[in-house]
């Protein structure tokens, strides 16, 4: 669609995007802390820099893996529109207008950030990002960056019917009205009436960081680590989702219901921003336009005016003796998306202030033998050893994966289930989601419900969740002991 070469002179990484001030602790003099507690508290968004570069650090610039790195970062920056500008292909309906408002915090390819762009779209200055729809109930200016999902489709009373299971993503916004967007007129989804029928779910978006590392574990050392997982007295099993076409084991997503970061890139760039491409070669109708039988009218489709896909690999004519080397060395932005995750580092742990006193070592050590005795580490496995060789660049090639994850998807029980299934994960099963990074993660769980760590612990035990024992031994531990787990936690 863009076919841009010309990346930005980005320093590293994550000087992109600082953390909010209002979530960052400020730090003083090193001691535990952690005994001196009556009650245990989340320490709280950490601030500082641990990220430690640019992309993986062996990056080589011979082969040009930073270039398609700072490339696919640029493009991960850019601003979409309708029609007529430089990135096409926004709508009919969309989320957000680009990858990194999204994925923000604590720098691009995070998480959601504390200011939310999406509150912005129809209450921000003129011209609006959608200058008709108006800003569904569940988004607020400082709340989660969410995308919204109705378990069942509405019978024509507002009732949910739960004999007919939709799961499918509403669009929060509509491009009708804007300048670029020609005639096309839609409504929005029918947030408020799903609301009353208790029939909406919310998902907030996944870190990238180090996914080039997950996207690179074999099949054969996932289910060697799951064999060791299931030999546990927690009463913890787990099973793998799995990819539809191949059968091999899928990874991405709450619900690891993507196998490939191109396929998860692919996905999004369609379902959040409304842009087919070539993965996903159509316009996205409603989950409802589909059932109903309607599509898309008309007008709202090709608004960019090119065909489909909208977003491809450049085929634009050049002149000279290069020209076919110029055109096919051009790929598309979800090729480079992709290859912007893949080649993002993965999270360092760093300091922990609590209480304006730096955390001492010896109580994140603590802390982290706290998380595996109570049972924590028997799905957020602190290392996968190791992933297989890459072709793309060698830093990917036999590394450990130290992202607290088995990858494989759980029962979380009534407390946690959204009634929503994908590929072979259930409306109560989800990934086990990688805690590399959450030292500096502002929303947590797959819908953001709470900023604080001992309300996500607590949020994982109900009726059929695995993870029940787990959460009964760590509430028979000891204020302090407690408190270390979180210390723990917020140095990841």
């Amino acid at each position: 669609m863009k076919g841009k070469l010309a990346g930005l002179a980005l320093t590293i990484l994550v000087t992109s995007l600082a953390i909010a001030t209002a979530h960052a602790q400020s730090t003083s003099d090193t001691t535990s802390t952690s005994a001196n507690l009556s009650q245990p508290t989340d320490p709280g968004v950490q601030s500082g820099n641990r990220n430690t570069g640019a992309g993986l650090a062996s990056l080589s610039a011979n082969n040009g893996s930073l270039e398609f790195f700072q490339n696919g970062q640029t493009r991960f920056q850019e601003v979409e529109v309708v029609s007529g500008g430089a990135n096409n292909g926004l709508g009919p309906r969309f989320n957000s207008i680009s990858c990194s408002s999204c994925h923000a915090q604590p720098a691009v390819g995070g998480t959601g950030p504390a200011t939310n762009p999406q509150f912005t779209f129809t209450n921000g200055p003129q011209p609006r990002v959608a200058p008709v729809s108006s800003t569904p109930f569940f988004i607020t200016a400082n709340g989660p960056t969410r995308e919204a999902r109705f378990p069942f489709f509405l019978e024509s009373n507002g009732d949910a019917n739960t004999n007919a299971p939709n799961g499918g993503v509403e669009d929060l916004f509509t491009v009708t009205g804007r300048s670029d967007a020609g005639s096309c007129t839609l409504q929005q989804p029918p947030f408020q009436e799903a609301a009353e029928a208790n029939d909406i779910i919310f998902r907030i978006p996944t870190p990238t960081f180090g996914a080039g590392l997950v996207e690179n574990l074999d099949d054969s050392t996932l289910l060697n680590n799951q064999a060791s997982n299931l030999n546990n007295n927690v009463g913890v099993e787990g099973t793998f989702n799995h990819n539809g076409n191949d059968g091999t084991i899928a990874r991405f997503g709450w619900k690891a219901q993507n196998k490939s970061l191109e396929l998860f890139a692919g996905e999004a760039y369609n379902v959040e921003m409304g842009i087919s491409n070539e993965i996903f070669t159509q316009d996205r109708p409603l989950p409802e336009e589909d059932q109903l039988g309607t599509g898309l009218p008309a007008e709202c489709l090709n608004l960019d005016g090119t065909g489909y896909p909208e977003d491809t690999t450049n085929f634009s004519a050049t002149t000279g003796a290069n020209q076919f080397a110029t055109n096919a060395s051009i790929p598309s932005d979800v090729v480079q998306f992709a290859m912007f995750m893949r080649l993002l580092a993965a999270p360092q742990p760093g300091p922990v202030v609590l209480n304006g006193k730096t955390v001492s070592q010896t109580t994140i050590n603590d802390g982290a033998s706290l998380f595996s005795s109570v049972g924590c580490a028997t799905c957020h496995n602190s290392v996968i050893n190791s992933t297989q060789q890459s072709a793309f660049t060698a830093s990917l090639s036999g590394q450990p994966v130290n992202a607290f994850s088995d990858f494989e998807i759980h029962h979380m029980g009534t407390n946690l289930a959204d009634n929503v299934s994908q590929g072979g994960a259930g409306g109560d099963q989800f990934r086990t989601a990688p805690l590399w990074g959450l030292g500096q993660r502002i929303f947590l769980l797959h819908d953001g419900r709470t900023t604080n760590l001992i309300g996500a612990i607590e949020a994982h035990a109900s009726n059929g969740s695995e993870a029940n024992n787990v959460v009964d031994n760590f509430n028979d531990l000891q204020n302090f002991q407690q408190q270390e787990i979180l210390d723990f936690l917020r140095s990841l």
